[in-house]
């Protein structure tokens, strides 16, 4: 016989009710004992197997255990929170609707069906679901995954298996598991500021020191980057943010992807992607979510060697050991050829840094490879949003950015005495070649520096006159910023951090202006890349979002308006430092806190956006030919992708005062639009195509707009919480 617990009363209140708790539990346990002693122990062979596939007294038997089971563990969870003071998260409530959908042992026996159907509002919100199904139906078999998680080729079996482990169907009252409670304490993320434990994570496994650059920067600005998180605490509330797990993979700095970023860092190779790296590093660090660093594909295969989920195709998360992956498309394709089949559930989870951005026609691959515009670049089909972009190239992309490092307030920058010095923004003697024109009238009003790496005695390819310190170090070259006046751009390196560096330090940067625009149509630097953005100068964020007084965008083959713009610049009364709020440590933080807290990339149902909020956004309908970008950016606004959904409709076309003519559905990039030649009304056929950009005679589109913090352009108003 089972001992009775012994009930005392402890002071808290609470011993009455667990004593109480107690005896449930136990009479529930012996109820269990009792009936699984009649049956045999493998009444139940699998989660789906024995609940909705056969009525017979077995089945009725599995329910009354599970029910059993289910009650139990209920009330053990139940007295553990009461005698231990944790907190309940995620508990479900089963509505009436599904207590009739989820049969009793007596309808087993009576006979009753199951209904696992979808309706055509099922099929409206989850528009994915019956193509999975009918892939289930033949593919079911492939591999022995899909019977582990209780698929038995039943068509029931194909929309739980669907709904539970996938996410592509919708969950109702046949979800069990969604009705079992999680008392799994909700893991906060806390403000980390000491810097060793991040130190002690960028350690080369192949002491190649290919952390070395990111390191110095880290430490550099650390100070600045605990000043921003104070600042923001004191404008925010950051308490109860979710605690990640984040993996980061830095594929640039892999042997494998034959760039040499970590050979050449300290030899004037390219520095702009480790600045975002190093940035990205302290936010996710400082933010204080769970880091693992990577940088070499074999420390991949470790990893995913112990995750037995990266090896099938089934798509469950519940087991996987990140639940954000930040990585580049080097490290994206190292993904795909050691995971394989088991990538596909590993996608959503993704946050591509691309410092170019990424198009709609050239992400999706079909769509790519008919237009003939596929490349090693695009074809990707992730959603736009994961792309996260070092300036706000297109709204159908993340803007991440980074931090522009300077070292003296506005204040002193303003008094520091200045030189009659330019320094010329260009690390390599080939980016020099033919603009010695250029730099000979500059040359006559100022003394021409430059900090270029050159080959210990090879013979220089510079000008004459110009006063060479070599490639500096982070501080040293804050240092020169802030003598010179003019920072000279040379029309390449695209859209580097270096301008908006020079400008924080008070100097004026001149930028070359393109015209006709660079783009892949005409520049070989952007073959490949899956953009059809059209450059107009050496850096647009700054022609567009900064300007005047501290950027002169010029034509650098036009050599009066170069005498001019010099001219202008050395009659300025003052050289004032100028930092947008986004490109700051606390503008930063305040960005991809938002981002991590908001963004979910792997709810695979069709729905109205949550984030950001509808109250942010306003419908528009563009000029024709203009994109949706143009016709935002016109009125204020920025182009919201997420929002295109509640558009795309005749409807929502008729609320513009528009009468079609005729309507129809088409994939590409414009839609939705009315054809103001024709009259039609135009909606998107395939979602994955809904773009911002893009423009085309006679189409009007309809764009979703929302709201911008000045400042900070990749957050609505009311949306940085």
């Amino acid at each position: 016989m089972v001992q009775q617990p012994i009930c005392k009363f402890n002071g808290m209140g609470l011993s009455l009710l667990n004593c109480f708790l107690q005896k449930e539990i136990l009479k529930l346990s012996q109820e269990y004992v009792r009936a699984l002693a009649q049956e045999n122990a493998d009444i139940v062979d699998g989660p789906y197997a024995g609940r909705f596939t056969a009525f017979d007294l077995k089945k009725t038997i599995a329910v009354l255990l599970e029910s059993i089971l289910v009650r139990l563990e209920r009330l053990e969870n139940y007295l553990n929170i009461t005698s231990n003071g944790t907190f309940l998260q995620n508990v479900p409530i089963v509505s009436p609707e599904e207590r009739q959908i989820i049969l009793s042992a007596q309808d087993l026996l009576s006979g009753k069906n199951e209904k696992c159907e979808l309706t055509d509002d099922d099929k409206k919100i989850y528009p994915h679901c019956p193509n999975k199904i009918e892939w289930m139906r033949t593919m079911w078999k492939s591999d022995p995954c899909y019977e582990a998680h209780g698929v038995d080729g039943s068509e029931c079996s194909f929309i739980m298996y669907l709904s539970e482990v996938e996410g592509w169907c919708p969950r109702k009252g046949w979800n069990r598991s969604n009705q079992t409670l999680s008392f799994e304490p909700k893991r906060y993320a806390n403000i980390t500021t000491e810097l060793k434990g991040l130190l002690d994570l960028l350690v080369d496994p192949n002491e190649r020191q290919g952390y070395a650059w990111i390191r110095m920067r880290i430490t550099r600005l650390w100070d600045k980057w605990v000043n921003g998180m104070q600042n923001l605490a004191s404008k925010q509330d950051l308490s109860r943010r979710t605690k990640h797990k984040i993996l980061v993979h830095l594929g640039l700095l892999s042997k494998q992807s034959g760039w040499k970023f970590a050979e050449m860092q300290f030899k004037g190779g390219p520095l702009g992607e480790l600045v975002q790296w190093s940035d990205l590093l302290s936010v996710l660090y400082i933010l204080g979510h769970e880091l693992t660093i990577t940088s070499e594909a074999e420390q991949l295969v470790q990893m995913l060697s112990e995750v037995p989920e990266a090896k099938t195709p089934c798509q469950t998360r519940k087991e996987l050991p990140v639940t954000i992956i930040y990585t580049d498309i080097v490290g994206l394709i190292q993904f795909k050829k050691r995971v394989k089949a088991g990538f596909a559930k590993f996608s959503c989870l993704f946050r591509i840094l691309d410092s170019f951005g990424t198009e709609p026609a050239y992400n999706h691959h079909v769509f790519a490879k008919q237009n003939k515009i596929l490349s090693s670049w695009g074809g990707l089909d992730l959603n736009l949003r994961q792309f996260f972009t070092m300036f706000p190239h297109s709204p159908d992309n993340s803007f991440m950015g980074f931090v522009v490092e300077h070292h003296l307030n506005d204040t002193v920058s303003e008094d520091q005495e200045r030189k009659n010095i330019a320094l010329v923004y260009g690390k390599n003697e080939y980016m020099w070649e033919g603009k010695k024109a250029y730099l000979d009238v500059i040359h006559e009003y100022l003394e021409i520096h430059g900090t270029v790496y050159q080959e210990q005695g090879a013979p220089s390819k510079l000008p004459p006159y110009v006063v060479n310190h070599g490639i500096l170090a982070g501080s040293d070259l804050h240092t020169l910023l802030r003598k010179v006046k003019v920072f000279v751009g040379l029309g390449f390196p695209y859209e580097g951090p270096a301008p908006l560096e020079a400008i924080a330090n008070g100097a004026v940067f001149l930028n070359p202006r393109f015209n006709p625009p660079h783009s892949s149509r005409n520049t070989k630097f952007f073959k490949g890349k899956p953009t059809q953005r059209e450059v107009t100068s050496q850096h647009p964020y700054a022609e567009v979002f900064i300007g005047k007084p501290h950027i002169y965008t010029i034509d650098i083959n036009n050599l009066t308006e170069v005498h001019e713009a010099v001219q202008a610049i050395l009659r300025q009364n003052k050289f004032s430092a100028y930092t947008p709020y986004e490109y700051t440590e606390e503008g930063m933080l305040q960005r991809m806190s938002a981002y991590i807290q908001h963004q979910q990339f792997c709810d695979f149902q069709h729905q109205v956006a949550r984030w950001p909020p509808s109250s942010a956004v306003t419908f528009l309908l563009a000029q024709p030919g203009l994109s949706c970008s143009q016709a935002c950016w016109a009125k204020d606004l920025i182009c919201e992708p997420t929002h295109f959904l509640e558009s795309n409709s005749e409807a929502a076309l008729r609320n513009h005062s528009i009468i079609c003519s005729s309507s129809s559905q088409s994939a590409n990039i414009y839609y939705p639009a009315f054809n103001a030649e024709t009259g039609a009304c135009i909606v998107q056929e395939d979602e994955a195509l809904f773009s911002c950009v893009g423009g085309k005679d006679n189409i009007q589109r309809i764009c979703p707009c929302r709201t911008y913090i000045p400042g900070q352009y990749a957050l609505c108003v009311g949306c940085e919480r």
